[in-house]
């Protein structure tokens, strides 16, 4: 057909629908020409080619009145194919916009997709020539209006905030009572039945593991696998289609957003800014790689190479002005245009490198923490990724919260009666102020768990020594070989009712643990119910019932009641989750101090008790100004032990509030004065209170 084009504007980029007509704007700096490729409404053929027709400030632009919302489209760029200079250039390749804001097909893998002859042998040198664009996805001109109405963001302080960690799939793949062409959808998440499940469990903010558009890897589906978790973006700005429902857009996005912030719950997005599908040097030619290389991409020494601190074949050049552009404006679009209440930024610590050194004051950062739109979002990262100087936790700046792997794996030890575990667990009860307490920073910096997606599950932790990663086809050779787990005396699978009544105790104080300590806990999908990947703990490409959660049999659900009960508890006593670190200093005009370290036999512990490494009991009494005394005991042992309740000047009485214990608990009397000794079960932490606030 005839397309009209106009020079248009350079800004914003991306495809703007602006309800006349649609401006197209595409950054690449080193490009000599740039072709629109127009596409049929099932993008099999390829209806017009054409040249943007104006360059400003590096950015290719047109303005095209007759195109509509709905049309499919893909870039050709041309320039150098010269990969010893780090440019890449080939027209015969169709290149996904980074700025896309839908993309509509899936990859179909074909040597065509790789920007040299695989045949050659100087393959990151010959250039291929075939035409990729029947076996591209293509991107989607949409029109973004959405009746938002009277949406409130929760706007959830941090001390009150509970995350759980869900995936859009496996969250509601096997309900039963969700209509089928929405099961693993957006719109399946958005169900009220969903929703009440997540009001029960009391948390306020749903994680959701990574939504933007990625691709599965070639490798995976030779092997009949699936790229499932979705660290492997190809797109910023558009959403997985795979989770929206036939016949739907990003519509169906905002809608769950909106629907879990009238229940209160914020909307947290896993996002993958650090590396791209397109992967080292011979990877396939998707986007950047095609568009700017040189630009995109951060190049080694020799450019022919790439800088990779990821483990994934590249690194995205946050250096570069218009790299970070795009990155904050996907992060501004996916605050502003679809309401998302914060972002969990997968190995953040790449985005922070000035080459191998790791900068808290990097550009990034700088950006995000002036920015008037992203630093009023929650911002949380996994501190490390795998290069030189990567593992960083602690030492993200200001404003940041960080996974804590240390405090999940001191917990892990301690459950497991490990010696010397005792001294390392208390640090994290109290927000690990050894790596929080600076620069101003508070305790929620510390995001603690004891389970996420990559390792075991909560119910696999005691049912497995050992990972079992046959089904991904790796010889069992992938995944984490150092996971503080124990079978409780069978590995896996087991109808020993003594086993299990272990296993059942040993869940429900990590939990109770978890949900006490200072800081943010957050919860993995399924946890709340003994959700078990069968020993896989890097289920990363199994699509199937080993991810998805059983609505149907859940293999505890009495747990998910404990859960809410642990929630509730937490909430009704900000003790449990205090906005300051507490150092054991007196209390208001009081001369008790904030927190107070006891032994078993109610005295406080001196520094010869900390490093006593045949001691695991340990008591934690917190008391706050003109506030009940709190006193969390536990006991990981194997055996009942008793502890004195300790006294303050003046006698006091205790009460129980929680017994993680279960089948053989001790009785517990209403009233319990101070100086009893109190029986604590095996593998028990006990929460009491006191009936008589401090003076």
């Amino acid at each position: 057909m005839d397309v009209q084009v106009f020079p248009g504007l350079p800004n914003p980029l991306g495809a703007t629908w602006d309800g006349s007509g649609v401006n197209f704007a595409l950054f690449s700096a080193n490009a000599t020409r740039v072709e629109l490729c127009f596409f049929d409404p099932k993008g099999r053929r390829e209806t017009d080619r054409i040249d943007l027709p104006e360059q400003t400030h590096e950015v290719w632009h047109g303005y095209f009145p007759d195109i509509r919302p709905g049309q499919l489209y893909g870039y050709r760029v041309h320039g150098p194919y010269e990969p010893e200079n780090g440019h890449r250039f080939n027209p015969n390749k169709l290149l996904i916009d980074p700025y896309a804001k839908a993309l509509h097909g899936d990859i179909r893998w074909h040597e065509s997709c790789f920007g040299y002859r695989v045949a050659s042998p100087r393959k990151d040198l010959t250039i291929d020539r075939r035409n990729s664009a029947m076996v591209m996805p293509k991107c989607v001109v949409i029109d973004p209006a959405f009746t938002w109405g009277e949406d409130i963001r929760p706007r959830r302080d941090w001390s009150e905030t509970i995350i759980y960690e869900a995936h859009v799939k496996g969250m509601t793949a096997l309900h039963p009572d969700l209509p089928e062409q929405v099961r693993g959808t957006f719109a399946g998440l958005a169900d009220p039945r969903v929703i009440d499940h997540l009001v029960r469990l009391g948390v306020t903010a749903v994680e959701l593991m990574p939504v933007t558009a990625f691709l599965d890897e070639h490798s995976l589906i030779r092997k009949g696998l699936k790229n499932y978790w979705g660290y492997n973006t190809v797109g910023f700005h558009a959403l997985a289609h795979r989770y929206i429902s036939p016949g739907h857009g990003t519509s169906e996005f905002k809608f769950m957003v909106k629907r879990l912030h009238e229940a209160n719950i914020e909307v947290i997005l896993d996002v993958v800014y650090n590396h791209t599908i397109e992967g080292n040097h011979l990877g396939p030619t998707l986007s950047f790689r095609g568009i700017d290389n040189a630009s995109y991409y951060t190049l080694a020494e020799d450019p022919r190479y790439y800088f990779d601190t990821t483990g994934c074949g590249n690194n995205m050049n946050l250096r570069h002005s218009r790299v970070l552009q795009m990155i904050t404006d996907s992060l501004r679009y996916w605050v502003q245009e679809c309401h998302v209440d914060g972002f969990r930024f997968d190995l953040a610590s790449a985005l922070g490198r000035d080459w191998d050194r790791f900068d808290p004051d990097a550009t990034f950062f700088d950006t995000l923490s002036q920015d008037p739109v992203l630093q009023q979002v929650k911002l949380i990262a996994e501190p490390w990724d795998v290069g030189p100087d990567g593992y960083q936790l602690g030492n993200f700046p200001p404003g940041w919260a960080e996974w804590n792997d240390r405090y999940r794996d001191n917990l892990r030890s301690y459950w497991k009666d490990d010696p010397g575990s005792r001294r390392r667990l208390g640090t994290g009860l109290l927000g690990s102020a050894d790596l929080f307490d600076h620069r101003g920073r508070r305790p929620w910096a510390s995001v603690n768990l004891v389970t996420a997606h990559d390792g075991f599950t909560l119910a696999d932790l005691w049912a497995y020594n050992a990972k079992h990663n046959e089904a991904n086809q790796e010889n069992n050779l992938d995944g984490h070989d150092h996971n503080f787990s124990w079978n409780c005396g069978v590995e896996g699978s087991t109808d020993n009712p003594e086993v299990l009544r272990i296993r059942q105790s040993l869940r429900r104080a990590c939990l109770a643990t978890l949900f006490f300590s200072h800081g943010t806990p957050m919860l993995l999908m399924g946890d709340e119910w003994g959700r078990s990947q069968n020993g896989n703990n890097n289920a990363y490409c199994q699509d199937n019932e080993t991810n998805w959660l059983d609505w149907s049999a859940p293999a505890d659900p009495a747990l998910a009641d404990f859960v809410g009960r642990l929630s509730a508890l937490r909430r009704s006593h900000p003790l449990l989750r205090s906005a300051k670190f507490q150092h054991g200093k007196p209390v208001g005009e009081a001369e008790f101090p904030d927190v107070v370290w006891l032994r078993s036999d109610g005295e406080t512990m001196n520094t010869d008790d900390w490093t006593n490494g045949d001691e695991c009991q340990l008591a934690l009494m917190l008391n706050g100004a003109h506030q009940q005394s709190l006193l969390l005991i536990f006991n990981p042992t194997a055996e009942a032990e008793g502890f004195r309740l300790p006294a303050r000047e003046t006698d006091i009485n205790w009460r129980v509030l929680l017994d993680s214990g279960v089948d053989g608990a001790p009785e517990i009397q209403d009233v319990l004065p101070s100086g009893v000794e109190f029986q604590v079960g095996p593998r028990t932490l006990t929460l009491l209170e006191t009936l008589e606030p401090l003076p």
